[in-house]
């Protein structure tokens, strides 16, 4: 059943193609039985009808192998044949849509010299099998070829659009390593000065208590005891380094999951912290997504510092045209004196780079919350 309902919701086969064929299948089956033939001739178009519907659901819409490859040029053959088994050429936009099909499937050079060869074939039938003179064949095969050619046109310039989706797609994805690699470079510059800080002042604590330990002991200690103090809060921020670079590992990919993931991995800070998407996940910017991914990070990592809360509360709202990530804690609020750190300010910076906006301030039921409001898609504006 699964496979079935697959194959129903092909997203390579173009969706009026299948309202339309279903609509003429269904008139051709209804015209036909305005003046049916013998038993046999019933039995003939109704086999063949039903053939035309089956090889409809086996149709590829793309560039296919194996056995699929053939089905193609089979289903056009089977909605010619519709003609001579009794059907009054309300067929021939099924027969239309069968060559775009073949174009689909097997290329356009393959197509224009399959369309060729039935233009020839269909000619000299018309003249040996229905006697009919070579003007008169000639006039039923022009209208099939000028209507054949305006399909190929059409499915020309869809197949150039899917080709320029697939190339856009390729940049994307170029620019999303392009742009993790960016934020590699841009962290690893932090984090040399971060963590290479306080190594200097570990050595530095050291060779002073080295150079104290005889003559001032009290000093010597003093300078171990900082040197400890140092270390205990470089390791902090190695730690805090090392869940910055976790979406690096997801190849730019930043979802749902991934900020799932994220928000698990301060459980171990003392924190209760809880993660909801709502909405069905789009596609984001890379530029959207990493912006999302720091915000959820910094205010993250503003509760484990500041707010002296518990429970922290992550919403993922996605709609059409915005993206919404709202990280709220049941903490004591913002001092009245403080002001926001360079981190919210840094990334209400990005926010708007990309067209959304960031807000942080206090909940009127208690507690601090930082807000994002981003687009799904970036304009670019020249």
């Amino acid at each position: 059943m699964p496979s079935s309902l697959a194959r129903l919701r092909n997203p390579d086969r173009p969706h009026l193609f299948s309202v339309v064929f279903w609509v003429v299948l269904a008139g051709t089956a209804i015209a036909y039985t305005s003046h049916p033939g013998t038993p046999v001739q019933i039995v003939v178009f109704s086999a063949d009808l039903t053939l035309v519907a089956v090889l409809w659901l086996l149709l590829p819409w793309r560039h296919a192998t194996g056995w699929r490859r053939p089905v193609a040029v089979v289903f056009l053959l089977t909605t010619l044949t519709l003609g001579p088994a009794g059907s009054d050429e309300v067929h021939m936009l099924l027969t239309l849509i069968a060559i775009a099909n073949v174009a689909f499937v097997h290329g356009m050079r393959a197509a224009t010299v399959i369309i060729g060869c039935l233009s020839v074939v269909l000619l000299v039938l018309d003249v040996v099998m229905y006697d009919r003179g070579p003007m008169d064949a000639l006039g039923q095969a022009v209208p099939f070829v000028v209507f054949s050619s305006f399909v190929l046109g059409m499915t020309s310039a869809v197949l150039e659009a899917r080709r320029r989706r697939a190339e856009a797609q390729r940049l994307l994805a170029r620019v999303r390593e392009l742009t993790v690699a960016q934020e590699r470079a841009r962290m690893g510059a932090e984090m040399h000065d971060s963590i290479g800080h306080h190594l200097t002042v570990v050595k530095m604590s050291l060779e002073n208590a080295e150079r104290f330990r005889s003559r001032r002991p009290e000093a010597a200690w003093e300078e171990v005891r900082l040197a400890k103090e140092t270390s205990v809060a470089a390791l902090a921020d190695a730690r805090r380094w090392v869940r910055a670079l976790r979406p690096l590992a997801l190849e730019g990919r930043v979802s749902g999951a991934a900020l799932e993931r994220l928000a698990a991995s301060f459980d171990g800070t003392g924190l209760v912290v809880r993660f909801e998407v709502e909405g069905d996940e789009v596609p984001l910017e890379p530029d959207v997504e990493l912006v999302l991914y720091r915000v959820l990070q910094e205010a993250l990592t503003n509760v484990v510092r500041h707010a002296g809360a518990r429970h922290v509360r992550g919403r993922l709202v996605f709609d059409c045209e915005r993206v919404v990530l709202a990280v709220a804690d049941n903490g004591g609020g913002r001092r009245a004196d403080a002001r926001d750190g360079f981190g919210l300010r840094s990334l209400a910076e990005r926010a708007h780079a990309v067209g959304g906006t960031l807000t942080a301030g206090d909940r009127p039921e208690g507690g601090f919350e930082v807000r994002a409001e981003l687009p799904v898609r970036v304009e670019v504006t020249s």
